[in-house]
């Protein structure tokens, strides 16, 4: 398989994006990586262990990673530079044996009229035995105060013997609307970790929704996610654990909840297997009067204090 270059070549306001969601340092990155910008290929690189090839039959990307490669980065980002774009790419990921590999994905989105943009990037991953994946995913809409820039991820993990899967997932700004799905498969002794934060205002909508199906004895899973709804924006949060066999599951929902926003919490856990150990919990209530005056006695107005009480949450 040989691997495949393309000119980096990308807008100012695109630069703007990758630094917020893919650390973008102003120059290229340091490793693999296929930049997409306004539905199309701004730039792609392979290494010699890891290669990027487009798709044929469908917009998106073929990531293969190497057995045994080690300590590399894999940079996807897409970005969305204006008004009126509807983009959707399918990416696939095959890491191979014993590979332990980052991926930096993240999504920007910058509109200057109130026309629709969105984009839905569909990731699968196809992890082999005792492969280690982490994902980073940021997302963030910037541009006109009224807008309508959707985001709505979908990922999709199919976890071998011994495998491991950290996902830390991020949005907190700009974004009206987002339906964020993950789908996974968990065989013999692989682990599944997630930690998504989420932060919501004035009229935006935000759906989670997780299905884990523990499958391999020995196999688990940790779902956590932490969450602000201000203004008048509406959160669900749904998790679905699925223990088949001999397993541990655990999902967490932490909200906080101000002005008038809402949050719903859905977990669903589902055992067919005496030795399978399934948790939830939730907590969702508002930030405490007593935080925000300690605050503000060092000082702190209390939008300040609120937004340092709120930062914390969310790190």
């Amino acid at each position: 398989m040989s691997t495949e270059t393309k000119e980096f070549n990308v807008k100012e306001e695109t630069k703007d994006l990758l630094k917020i969601v893919s650390g973008f340092d102003g120059t290229e990155f340091k490793g693999a990586y296929n930049i997409r910008e306004d539905g199309g290929c701004a730039g792609r690189k392979s290494t010699e262990n890891i290669t990027i090839e487009a798709k044929e039959d469908k917009p998106g990307i073929n990531i293969h990673v190497k057995p045994g490669t080690k300590g590399e980065n894999v940079f996807i980002p897409a970005c969305i530079t204006h008004s009126g774009v509807d983009d959707l790419v399918y990416n696939d990921f095959y890491i191979g044996e014993g590979a332990d590999v980052t991926v930096i994905a993240g999504c920007g989105v910058h509109t200057i009229t109130e026309e629709e943009s969105r984009h839905n990037g569909i990731h699968r991953f196809f992890i082999e035995k005792n492969a280690r994946v982490k994902y980073v995913e940021k997302h963030i809409g910037t541009g006109a105060t009224k807008a309508n820039r959707f985001i709505d991820p979908e990922t999709d993990a199919y976890l071998a013997e011994g495998s491991y899967l950290e996902m830390d997932t991020t949005q907190i700004q700009g974004v009206e609307k987002t339906v964020r799905k993950t789908r996974a498969k968990l065989e013999a002794n692989a682990k599944l970790v997630i930690r998504e934060k989420l932060m919501t205002a004035d009229e935006d909508t935000a759906e989670t929704d997780f299905v884990v199906e523990l499958n391999g004895e020995d196999c688990g899973a940790d779902v956590v996610s932490r969450s602000v709804a201000r203004g008048n924006s509406r959160q669900s949060f749904r998790a679905r654990l699925i223990g088949n066999t001999r397993c541990t599951g655990h999902s967490e929902c932490d909200a906080i909840i101000a002005d008038h926003g809402s949050v719903l919490s859905v977990p669903e856990l589902e055992a067919y297997s005496e030795d399978a150990a399934l948790i939830h919990e939730a907590a969702i209530g508002k930030i405490a009067g007593e935080q925000i005056m300690k605050l503000q006695t060092l000082g702190l107005t209390e939008e300040e204090a609120e937004a340092k009480i709120i930062e914390g949450f969310l790190r």
